[in-house]
């Protein structure tokens, strides 16, 4: 890739914007990737193309035609998608985790474009329920009804999953027939503008239903109001930013954030050394730590273990970090790559100073790691860290988030104290249970429930199949309260059903049925 500016897809054409731009590192070698700016572009055209055109050609489709529109559009993906494991590759991602990007949206996709098959009705009205009678004589009835807004939705992505992030947002917006306007991180824009450029040549979305601005957005919450949606991923503190905005506060745009967190995993008294769970929870905080460099919302920033087993489970974690090699993508060995560029490691080491001020390192050094295949200090490549923190009522661990291969261990005495530290987070995306003693794993669930948005329970029996604690699938709920954000992506059609403007229409049963059309699933 050239190192001009990155090109926005706006009104129909290609454009780059203008000026220098900032500078976007290969974050294996230090060479420059592109440089990225939206001066000079006009973003006041682009949202009124999507609503003129984009919006237009959406409701002029039905919500089958826009599932199939959707599986095209992921099918051309999956067509392409080595080109994007060569991109994310400059972004520090090994082929697992360029995977769990690149194939964990194009599944994404196609799940939504199932759904919308499957569950939505043939026309572009969805009856939500059964006719409410309102009168005696049966004459007179209510019900609700799901139709398009005239708006559009903005998605405001992270920089850790450029493909899914984008495509988990894109997926219900297009069923529900808003046009998208997508904005990526500016550290892994090109790997979104590219996966733009294959949908859009591939042709399978109507001019305007999907558009990319490459670099800021200064001025576009002010065109947008009750009609609009905004997607917000990254975070806690620019959530609360973009929330206090008057587009949300004033216009009523609806706003969904999906924040940091400090994400959990719980072992059982149950799980001891030799037990298949002990296993599986020591591999399961492994694998968090270091798919994507533990640069992932859901990854398990607090491990609680019963105080007993601290020794045992820092022992176990400790021999299996310690078959981890670290090192450019592709090269022979390496098992985990490189933060997404330099600022982001000087970030990670920054958080790590302060658990490891509440604690001590067990295993891994923040100044220095053997790196095969590149320059450990022209990278940014950081060892994984295990911090230790006995005094669990110091405060950094329950605060602090290091975004990187950085996790905290951390005892507990009893179900209570439990309850209290998993509390302390302030609201996570995921958490986990490792134990087969189903009475403390039913104690935990329904004790953490009201802090989480989705709670793994693994054990020996379901560990064949899971998906895993990181993992969330488009069929559930993916959000959480509190820190987290206090919003819902995913989660089946319910996604749908939030873009969609829910009406309640008062009249005869006649005339009800004729308004409504068909139901969901015939």
């Amino acid at each position: 890739m050239s190192t001009e500016i990155l090109q926005s897809y706006l009104a129909g054409t290609w454009q780059a914007g203008t000026g220098d731009g900032v500078e976007v590192a290969d974050a294996v070698t230090g060479e420059t990737v592109t440089r990225v700016t939206s001066d000079g572009l006009d973003l006041g055209r682009a949202v009124d193309y999507a609503r003129q055109t984009g919006g237009a050609a959406l409701r002029g489709l039905t919500f089958p035609q826009r599932a199939a529109a959707l599986k095209v559009a992921a099918m051309a993906l999956e067509e392409h998608k080595q080109e994007l494991y060569d991109l994310s590759a400059r972004a520090g991602a090994t082929r697992r985790d360029a995977k769990v990007d690149v194939d964990g949206g194009i599944g994404t996709a196609l799940v939504y474009a199932s759904l919308g098959r499957k569950g939505l009705p043939e026309g572009t009205v969805i009856v939500e329920d059964d006719l409410v009678p309102l009168g005696r004589e049966g004459t007179f009835a209510g019900q609700h009804i799901l139709t398009t807004p005239r708006g559009i939705a903005l998605q405001i992505n992270a920089f850790n999953f450029p493909v899914w992030g984008m495509l988990e947002k894109l997926a219900p917006a297009l069923l529900a027939g808003l046009p998208t306007i997508v904005k990526p991180a500016t550290p892994t824009a090109y790997i979104a503008a590219h996966a733009v450029r294959i949908i859009e040549e591939s042709g399978a979305l109507p001019p305007g239903a999907i558009q990319l601005v490459s670099g800021g957005i200064p001025g576009l919450f002010d065109l947008l109001g009750g009609q609009d949606h905004i997607g917000f991923t990254g975070s806690a503190s620019t959530a609360a930013r973009l929330r206090a905005d008057a587009a949300v506060t004033r216009r009523s745009a609806r706003f969904n954030a999906e924040a940091d967190s400090l994400n959990c995993s719980v072992l059982g008294p149950d799980a001891v050394p030799g037990q298949p769970e002990f296993d599986l929870f020591v591999g399961a905080l492994v694998t968090e730590m270091t798919v994507k460099a533990g640069q992932k919302c859901t990854a398990i920033r607090r491990a609680f273990v019963p105080a007993a087993q601290v020794d045992a489970v820092s022992a176990a974690i400790e021999a299996k970090l310690a078959d981890v090699v670290v090192g450019a993508p592709g090269a022979d060995g390496v098992t985990m790559g490189a933060l997404v560029g330099l600022p982001q490691r000087e970030d990670v080491r920054a958080a790590a100073a302060q658990l490891v001020s509440a604690g001590r390192i067990v295993y891994g050094d923040p100044a220095k790691v053997d790196v095969v295949g590149a320059d450990a200090e022209r990278g940014a490549f950081l060892s994984p860290l295990l911090v230790r923190v006995d005094d669990v009522a110091r405060s950094e661990p329950h605060e602090v988030e290091a975004f990187g291969p950085v996790s905290t261990l951390m005892p507990y005495t009893d179900t209570a104290q439990l309850h209290d530290l998993i509390a302390r987070g302030e609201g996570s995306l995921a958490g986990s249970v490792v134990s087969y003693d189903k009475d403390f794993v039913r104690e935990v669930v329904i004790g953490a429930a009201a802090h989480h948005g989705r709670i793994l329970v693994l054990d020996r029996d379901s560990a064949g199949e899971s998906t895993g604690h990181g993992t969330p699938m488009p069929q559930l709920v993916h959000g959480g309260p509190g820190r987290a954000g206090g919003g819902e992506e995913e989660g089946g059609l319910r996604a749908v059903y939030a873009h969609l403007q829910r009406t309640a229409v008062q009249g005869g049963p006649a005339v009800l049925e004729a308004i409504a059309g068909t139901r969901p699933g015939k």
